[in-house]
């Protein structure tokens, strides 16, 4: 269905937040440069009202604030809105700005912003991969990598927990599914860092956002090394999912090499980039929680499941989506109109207090947790949430239950971000038992 790009007149002119919430401008992004408490106390004080704002970038204000767009910040609202595909449209975008026509021509469009039969297309040759064989041997292959990348953290004597494990557990488990020859790695892993260092807000200068889509020269970089691989995938094809997507039609048609592409760099760059930061700000969480750590220890096949569902929930790695409106819909008090934009806030879903006893303490025991870090449920729900999930549970195991213990040495630094709860470097080192 074709929906116009801009608000209904009657209601893009709206005025400031009203009560408590007055001072709270999503579409400022000097709003994302507050520190993490404040924003989730202004989410906070959003849930409260009786239906969702609408945000308007001022005059004057970075490019990159987008269309104007109505939070969604109760639970209840972004589970629906999660979960309605055929009223709140992935199409043409789930970032801000949109991706331009150009790109899309170029690098193909990433399944992310599809909806209808062409991404459930998509999602079936993705899912139809993950056998229980598969899996199986998957997670044997998991907790073989964790063990050896603990092994080199301390023999290396390695400082920044970021590249030494964080970043390069989730890179290999992908490229490994994907079968990318060791060869290739190291130059995948500069592309993907330099396509997802552009996701945040500077701190120095201008405020402005760096949002998805400006690492685009790092994106052309790693669809040209996937083509290759592609091409000689086709060729000579093995057990691995780049052949199984080169061999691979949707509706009868073999795909693009754009489509192709596309799908090759969303793989990459959701798989490793949402896991590695959730595994980082697991570690900060435990260690900063020494009587959660200490649980976790005492009997660790019981807690963790419960350990990795609060993590993801306290930390969201990804912090919003957009959606587009494309039918009338009633939800959270408003009646929404076709054209109009939301925003998917999980970081604040994830924090409310009608869902959550004490939604802002970190319990590795809380239950139920029905939290919306994987996407909210739906057609868009994370594909790789199983594989995110045994990822942390293997390295973890490494980390918290030998000798020697790890150990943050100073807080982790953060990217400030509209989109994801990034963690740009993590210090810590191996020391004497801290029990």
């Amino acid at each position: 269905m074709t929906v116009p790009n801009q608000l209904s007149d009657d209601r893009a002119e709206e005025g400031p937040v009203p009560g408590g919430a007055a001072d709270v401008d999503l579409a400022d992004p000097a709003f994302w440069q507050l520190p993490r408490p404040e924003r989730l106390s202004a989410f906070a004080r959003l849930r409260e009202l009786d239906e969702p704002v609408l945000f308007t970038p001022r005059p004057g204000t970075a490019r990159t604030a987008g269309k104007p767009f109505y939070a969604l910040v109760r639970h209840a609202d972004v589970r629906t809105a999660s979960r309605t595909p055929q009223v709140f449209a992935s199409a043409p975008g789930v970032t801000t700005p949109e991706p331009a026509g150009w790109a899309k021509a170029l690098f193909g469009n990433s399944m992310v912003n599809m909806d209808g039969p062409g991404h459930a297309a998509l999602r079936r040759i993705i899912s139809r991969r993950f056998t229980p064989r598969l899996l199986a041997a998957a997670e044997e292959n998991i907790g073989r990598l964790a063990g050896r990348l603990v092994d080199e953290m301390i023999s290396e004597r390695s400082r920044d927990f970021m590249p030494s494990a964080a970043s390069r557990l989730p890179l290999e488990v992908i490229c490994d599914l994907m079968g990318i020859p060791a060869e290739l790695r190291p130059r995948i892993a500069r592309q993907i860092d330099h396509a997802s260092e552009h996701v945040g807000v500077e701190r120095r200068g201008r405020a402005r956002l760096r949002i998805p889509g400006r690492g685009l020269a790092s994106l052309a970089r790693m669809q040209l090394v996937m083509a290759r691989l592609a091409h000689e995938r086709r060729r000579r094809p093995e057990d691995d999912l780049v052949s199984a997507l080169v061999r691979a039609d949707v509706d009868g048609e073999a795909l693009s090499s754009r489509d192709l592409g596309a799908f090759f760099s969303l793989l990459l760059v959701a798989g490793v980039e949402t896991t590695r930061n959730a595994i980082a700000h697991g570690l900060h969480l435990l260690d900063g929680h020494p009587e959660q750590r200490e649980l976790l220890r005492s009997d660790f096949d019981r807690h963790i499941s419960g350990a990795v569902e609060e993590i993801v929930r306290h930390s969201t790695p990804i912090i919003q989506f957009r959606r587009t409106v494309v039918k009338e819909f009633p939800l959270g008090g408003r009646t929404f109109l076709p054209g109009e934009k939301v925003a998917l806030l999980y970081a604040s879903a994830n924090r409310d207090e009608s869902v959550f006893t004490r939604p802002d303490l970190f319990d590795i025991t809380r239950s139920p947790n029905p939290h919306l870090g994987y996407g909210g449920g739906g057609p868009h729900h994370c594909l790789g949430a199983h594989l995110a999930r045994v990822e942390m549970t293997a390295l973890f195991r490494e980390l918290f239950t030998r000798r020697p213990v790890i150990r943050q040495t100073g807080d982790p630094k953060l990217v400030d971000s509209n989109f994801d709860n990034r963690v740009g470097s993590l210090p810590f080192t191996f020391g004497p038992d801290i029990t």
